[in-house]
């Protein structure tokens, strides 16, 4: 079966060709054209991979991925016509995946989701890697060593897990970290942060495998 790329674009036009191009490569295809429908679609039938429009009828771009990213580590390509930096840091913050500004070639676009995709199925492939985390068992361990870690921090460290190299805001990591959605202060991940640190430091000396991004979040090095 192909894997489907969900495209929200309002631009009739412009979703239709890309539609064609993506089909082209071998992708099936959905397209909606409200930002409102974009979380039901994904939660029900979620897709390989999101080409997201910001400016979008009924929910903004940047809102949908807000709340995507409190449930789902899905692939998210943003397309935009607003180039300004404070855009695309807030993008970054969201855990958007890439950009593509337009005005942009449809192949340009393509490309751009076969390099995510193929990072991603590179980061599920990679054989001997050096962090295993075991959901079902809660257990978690980097080199062979077992890591003694709370519940907090082991949804802290899958989450930063699931997304190797990418920044996580500490809105995100507190999405993850506390389902029942209670309100706590962002520095109480960066306390939970300083815990998981010291303990990966002892599985791994002189390594610092989680790094502070200034103003924004934390990212674990791949």
């Amino acid at each position: 079966m192909s894997e489907e790329i969900l495209v929200v674009e309002d631009e009739p036009k412009l979703a239709a060709v890309l539609s064609d191009y993506l089909r082209a490569a071998g992708y099936a295809v959905h397209v909606l054209a409200d930002g409102r429908e974009v979380v039901p679609r994904v939660r029900d039938h979620p897709p390989a991979l999101l080409l997201l429009d910001l400016m979008l009828p009924g929910k903004d771009g940047l809102s949908v991925c807000r709340e995507l990213r409190s449930f789902t580590e899905l692939p998210v390509i943003m397309v935009t016509a607003r180039t300004e930096e404070i855009d695309r840091l807030l993008g970054l913050e969201l855990g958007a995946d890439d950009y593509v500004c337009k005005p942009y070639s449809p192949r340009e676009v393509v490309a751009r989701v076969k390099a995510v995709l193929r990072r991603l199925e590179r980061s599920r492939e990679a054989p001997g890697g050096r962090l295993r985390i075991d959901t079902e068992t809660w257990e978690a361990a980097l080199d062979g060593r077992p890591l003694t870690l709370t519940p907090v921090e082991f949804r802290l460290l899958e989450a930063l897990a699931g997304r190797p190299g990418r920044v996580l805001s500490r809105e995100q990591l507190l999405a993850r970290i506390y389902d029942d959605h209670r309100v706590v202060s962002d520095r109480t991940v960066d306390s939970h942060i300083k815990n998981l640190r010291r303990k990966l430091e002892q599985a791994a000396p002189g390594e610092d495998l989680v790094r502070s991004v200034y103003g924004i979040g934390y990212r674990l090095e791949t």
